[in-house]
């Protein structure tokens, strides 16, 4: 878990997901005259092995994380973002985006456990550097089963995309903080009624 998810509450068993999906940061807009820094914090196979250390999923003598291996990381990043990018419900419904996650999935096989508990837990089925990616698709799995992964969204501000958990009783927010996303988006829509109007 990182500080990131601590600061905005995710749940622990949805926080490697949401970190992930997160590594990369598109926002594009400007904050009281200052201009947000967009940022990857995996641009290289060392960045990934060090995210994954970070956070304790980087197995000892796992070996290294090779470029064809730093690819697969990011294709599950890529699809996973376009995946919490649309509306839950839209999530099941929409073939295409379904379809390319599941390609993306397929290079992180889970296994039951049975081992050392009350209940089954999945686990990664590969036993190299990648592995730990497998716990955050564990997560997109019981997230989608037990149906936290449905307040686990992306930010509806085109120049933000961040992916955020959504905290409100009724599941229905839009933007990642209404006090700026959405403060700018409803702002944006004021003046372009009033631009229409006059």
């Amino acid at each position: 878990m990182s500080k990131l998810s601590r600061k905005f509450k995710v749940p622990d068993p949805l926080a490697n997901l949401y970190d992930f999906a997160n590594s990369l940061d598109v926002r594009r807009f400007t904050h009281h005259g200052v201009p947000h820094q967009q940022d990857d914090e995996l641009t290289e196979p060392a960045e990934l092995a060090g995210w994954l250390a970070g956070r304790g999923l980087l197995a000892q003598g796992a070996g290294k994380i090779t470029p064809a291996m730093f690819d697969t990381a990011l294709r599950l990043r890529a699809e996973l973002r376009d995946y919490l990018g649309c509306d839950p419900i839209e999530r099941r419904k929409n073939g295409r985006v379904a379809g390319r996650l599941n390609d993306a999935l397929k290079s992180f096989p889970l296994v039951a456990d049975a081992r050392g508990g009350e209940a089954l837990t999945l686990r990664a089925s590969r036993e190299d550097a990648l592995a730990g990616l497998s716990v955050v698709v564990a997560e997109l799995y019981n997230g989608s089963i037990n149906g936290t992964l449905d307040r686990l969204k992306m930010c509806a501000a085109e120049e933000c995309r961040r992916v955020f958990f959504d905290r409100s009783k009724p599941s229905t927010r839009r933007w990642c903080m209404s006090t700026l996303c959405g403060n700018r988006i409803k702002t944006r829509a004021y003046r372009a009624r009033h631009r229409d109007v006059g």
